[in-house]
């Protein structure tokens, strides 16, 4: 069975976790072949729906932050298994706090002058470091780590701010990943069928297919079958 995953953002080789990608997607073949297509951040279009996934890919500040923010909502609100790392993660939650909470919030990186700053620069980069996270039991991001804590890769120096996490968390938003200092780590939609975010890149892991990357997998592949069998 074969899955076609749109993996979005500005590819480039300067990207380590670009160049290292397409060797993890080959490495699933043995469960699962994914048709992956680069979606630039610009050319994100509805056609996006027609994918079995879409993962959100580290590389930001994207060309285009509409086009990443539209991926985002497309894969929420179509049900179509999401993925989304490091810049991923922040403008997944972005695009939560702007079209389902209604915040009038921005991305640091690419609005550093607005009045609302949802990303903001990490109080200490996280640029080429490994980090401990706790994870939330009961969640989607534990049944596929199978622990209450896992050290990570990251390659990022933007966050979360705690100013609208409640707000946040209100609308239906899940927190299920925290550093040991209780920042954001981790967020998914328990009532999507596959909606995960991480700060840090599973994509860098040693140990690869990294279990996020191989159940993100899994999660496309059982919608091709569905969208087979319906067809």
């Amino acid at each position: 069975m074969t899955a076609r995953l749109a993996l979005v953002g500005d590819r480039s080789a300067a990207v380590r976790a670009h160049t290292r990608i397409p060797a993890l997607l080959e490495a699933l073949a043995d469960t699962v072949v994914l048709d992956a297509y680069w979606i630039p951040t610009e050319d994100v279009d509805d056609a996006i729906a027609g994918f079995d996934a879409v993962w959100l890919v580290p590389g930001s500040p994207y060309r285009s932050e509409a086009g990443a923010l539209r991926a985002v909502r497309i894969a929420r609100e179509q049900g179509i298994p999401f993925l989304g790392t490091c810049g991923g993660l922040q403008h997944a939650v972005l695009e939560f706090a702007r079209d389902v909470c209604g915040l009038d919030v921005h991305h640091g990186e690419n609005d550093p002058d607005a009045d609302d700053l949802l990303i903001v620069p990490l109080a200490c980069s996280l640029v080429g470091h490994e980090g401990a996270i706790a994870v939330e039991p009961d969640s989607l991001a534990h049944k596929i780590l199978g622990a209450g804590r896992t050290v990570e890769r990251y390659h990022c120096a933007y966050g979360t701010s705690e100013r609208h996490l409640r707000t946040l968390r209100e609308h239906g938003l899940r927190v299920t990943g925290t550093d040991d200092e209780g920042q954001l780590r981790i967020v998914e939609l328990p009532d999507h069928p596959f909606f995960l975010a991480t700060l840090f890149q599973p994509e860098l892991a040693e140990c690869q297919p990294h279990p996020i990357v191989r159940m993100f997998a899994a999660a496309a592949r059982e919608r091709s079958e569905r969208a087979t069998v319906a067809g």
